[in-house]
């Protein structure tokens, strides 16, 4: 396997672990942002990202119009992109945060998925059965209780899936040449005039301090967006989206230090599981492209 197939797996793994990173402390400023309807939440976390990905495509002299032929892959990442937030925002507000983000976590297993139907990418015995131990993990974490069967988890599993099905589309969309900052700007700008006439007939008052909470889950959101795009541009949904079950490790990091909740002896062993499973795929694919 070349040299830059090789680089291009490493820089695809470490883009999507900084996208867990920042999706944490996205989850994390969602949170402390209060009972804001989701809807105005999704609005800022994605004007914010809409402007930074404006403001690069200026700088670098770019054009704002797609390239032939990738309207329907935009349209279809904006659509379900735009599902899989409102989704994830509804399940943080009516469930604990620990079952959202397990269902939130089903994204890369759906990509999987999605990604041999869509694009036909080949999943070995062996990569699907890394993703499955990792969900498996992910359980130890969360713990499913009966509770977890609840309509706002239902809406929070779509989330997952939406999530899912708008990562293989950015791996079509880099496949055929579009621009990394304009899948960003594309996403970001539908979503909010998707959501623009809810906030006008329906705005909540926020504090100084909520607001500008809401944009630190923006800025955090972009800094997801662009590296979560990067990562599927690098390498396959089967290679690489296993990294990004690392979110739950930070999540429980902030979750310590934010929060001060402490994580108990089933979610340290869903800790180590997929801890394993990334440290498993990562010396897996060494061997491969040695």
């Amino acid at each position: 396997m070349s040299e830059t197939i090789k680089s291009d797996k490493a820089k695809g793994a470490l883009c999507i672990i900084a996208s867990a990173f920042c999706f944490a402390l996205m989850n994390m400023f969602v949170r402390l942002a209060g009972d804001l309807p989701s809807v105005e939440k999704s609005f800022f976390r994605n004007i914010v990202a809409a402007v930074i990905a404006a403001v690069t495509l200026l700088k670098n002299r770019e054009s704002f119009m797609w390239k032939k032929g990738s309207l329907p892959g935009l349209t279809a990442r904006a659509v379900f992109g735009t599902l899989g937030i409102l989704c994830n925002f509804y399940a943080i507000d009516h469930l604990v945060l620990a079952d959202a983000s397990m269902l939130n976590k089903l994204s890369p297993f759906f990509a999987v998925i999605f990604s041999f139907i869509v694009l036909r990418e080949r999943v070995t015995v062996f990569q699907g059965a890394m993703v499955i131990i990792a969900f498996i993990g992910s359980l130890f974490i969360i713990k499913p209780t009966p509770g977890l069967l609840n309509p706002a988890s239902l809406v929070g599993l779509c989330g997952g899936l939406g999530a899912g099905i708008a990562y293989t589309m950015v791996r079509k969309l880099t496949e055929r040449g579009e621009r990394k900052t304009y899948i960003v700007f594309f996403f970001s700008a539908f979503s909010c005039l998707l959501t623009l006439p809810y906030l006008i007939f329906n705005f909540q008052p926020m504090t100084w301090q909520q607001l500008l909470i809401l944009i630190c889950a923006g800025i955090s959101a972009a800094g997801g967006q662009f590296t979560i795009t990067a990562a599927y541009s690098y390498a396959p949904a089967r290679e690489i989206s296993v990294f990004d079950y690392t979110q739950i490790i930070f999540a429980a990091g902030l979750g310590f230090f934010v929060f001060g909740q402490i994580p108990d002896c089933l979610s340290v062993i869903g800790y180590v599981i997929i801890c394993g499973v990334s440290l498993t795929m990562f010396l897996h694919n060494k061997r491969q492209s040695a």
